[in-house]
């Protein structure tokens, strides 16, 4: 029996004042699109309107809430929200211009060696990394042959790109994550495939295949395994 593929639609939320403005908000309740952002989440619903996505997951933060729901709304879907999903926890750090963060000798650490730094009072990137991972992994098991939209933040989503691309989280800031981005991930229980990363053009056809026979052959190739 040919193994199920479950493909991840790993969509940044779209573009608040926060971002504009420069400014880490981290969890800061409150933080919403704004008409930039709500027009970017418009969009949304036309570029996956061939896309068969079977479940929306969300970060529980409004930005990300807000960008997911004209997509639900569409297909007539509930938006489930999940902490696995919740921004990084930066802690002290959360609502600092990104001009004076960057003037700190914290700030060099965090960008070259961030495996190594714990955001002060907050939690470290490889614990965002795992968190991230395994709330991935079990929408993966819990969805086996579908297609999932999963809103979320940038620097979550960069890792779980670095994971399984086999990236060391040290450098996963390599990876650019603009807002309503969409990347993809390929996942089944023995390999997975990253089909696109920061994608703001055509998406791939992801119809479920005809038959087994062609489950087989819709495989992804190589990696994680």
């Amino acid at each position: 029996m040919a193994e199920l593929t479950t493909h991840l639609l790993l969509v940044r939320h779209g573009e608040n004042d926060y971002v504009v403005e420069g400014r880490l908000a981290g969890r800061t309740p409150g933080v919403h699109l704004n008409a930039k952002g709500r027009g970017q989440a418009q969009a949304m619903v036309a570029r996956l309107a061939d896309i068969p996505v079977a479940a929306i997951y969300s970060s529980p933060l409004e930005r990300c809430r807000e960008t997911a729901a004209p997509l639900a709304e569409a297909r007539s879907l509930p938006v489930r929200t999940h902490p696995g999903l919740l921004e990084v926890d930066y802690g002290e750090w959360q609502g600092g211009k990104l001009k004076e963060l960057g003037k700190t000798p914290e700030w060099q650490r965090v960008q070259h060696h961030p495996s190594r730094f714990r955001f002060p009072g907050g939690e470290t990137l490889r614990e965002m990394q795992n968190r991230l991972v395994d709330t991935v992994e079990t929408i993966r098991a819990d969805h086996p042959g579908e297609v999932v939209a999963v809103f979320g933040h940038s620097d979550p989503i960069k890792s779980v790109l670095a994971f399984y691309l086999g990236t060391p989280i040290d450098l996963f800031q390599r990876i650019m994550i603009d807002p309503t981005s969409v990347s993809i991930v390929a996942l089944r229980e023995a390999g997975c495939a990253i089909l696109r990363i920061n994608d703001a053009g055509p998406l791939p056809d992801l119809k479920p295949p005809a038959d087994k026979r062609d489950e087989a052959q819709a495989q992804p190739e190589g990696g994680c395994t």
